[in-house]
């Protein structure tokens, strides 16, 4: 290790940055080992903290944990800002939004998270994402105009729909894409072909009283 890098991860740190980084160094963790590569040993020892450090932050193991899903949690709502945005107006936008959610957790590692605090049988641990979901649900009814019970439960639907792709893709999508004979992105383009059913019921309904 260079002299500098070791000057770098010795600095003091302000508690937020400390959180960040560490949150940081857990999500390459995941994303390069698996869940097992995430400890507090190996997070403070990729960020140059003590072991002591990171439980007066986090104050377990599973403490961390939570914080890394609530974090890819708030990232995967803030990417899907501008795609709700443009459900309603843009042809491509159903496609942007499944990316959105398959690339979070694909390559944002929110699947394999998910299915390793699952398989811990404690899903506490899974309420960060609880609000998340509700207020994505919530955008996107919004947008769309969704306002009676119908309506938003269509949305709900939808929410779920993609989610639960996502989740199987991102365990075990390109084994079975390969079995399938399928292209790279093929369930991606499935779920946003399905995507309006769920979520222009209620616009269809209007429609046809109307003629």
């Amino acid at each position: 290790m260079s002299i500098e890098k070791s000057a770098t991860r010795r600095r003091r740190r302000v508690p937020e940055e400390a959180r960040r980084e560490a949150i940081a160094s857990a999500r390459a963790l995941l994303l390069s080992g698996g869940p097992d590569a995430v400890t507090l040993s190996a997070v403070a020892g990729e960020i140059g903290v003590t072991h002591a450090n990171l439980i007066h932050h986090f104050g377990s193991a599973a403490g961390l944990q939570s914080a890394l899903m609530g974090s890819m949690v708030s990232d995967l709502t803030q990417a899907l800002d501008e795609a709700i945005a443009r459900l309603k107006t843009d042809e491509g936008a159903p496609l942007e939004l499944v990316n959105a959610v398959f690339d979070a957790f694909d390559t944002g590692g929110a699947g394999r998270l998910a299915a390793w605090i699952t398989l811990s049988g404690d899903l506490s641990h899974l309420e960060p994402v609880r609000a998340a979901v509700q207020n994505l649900v919530e955008a996107i009814a919004d947008k769309m105009g969704a306002q009676d019970a119908q309506a938003r439960e269509g949305v709900g639907a939808a929410v779920m729909f993609i989610a639960l792709s996502a989740f199987g893709e991102a365990l075990i999508g390109p084994p079975l894409r390969d079995m399938l004979n399928l292209p790279d992105g093929a369930g991606r383009r499935v779920v946003a072909s399905l995507l309006p059913r769920f979520l222009i019921p209620k616009a269809s309904s209007t429609s046809a009283s109307a003629t």
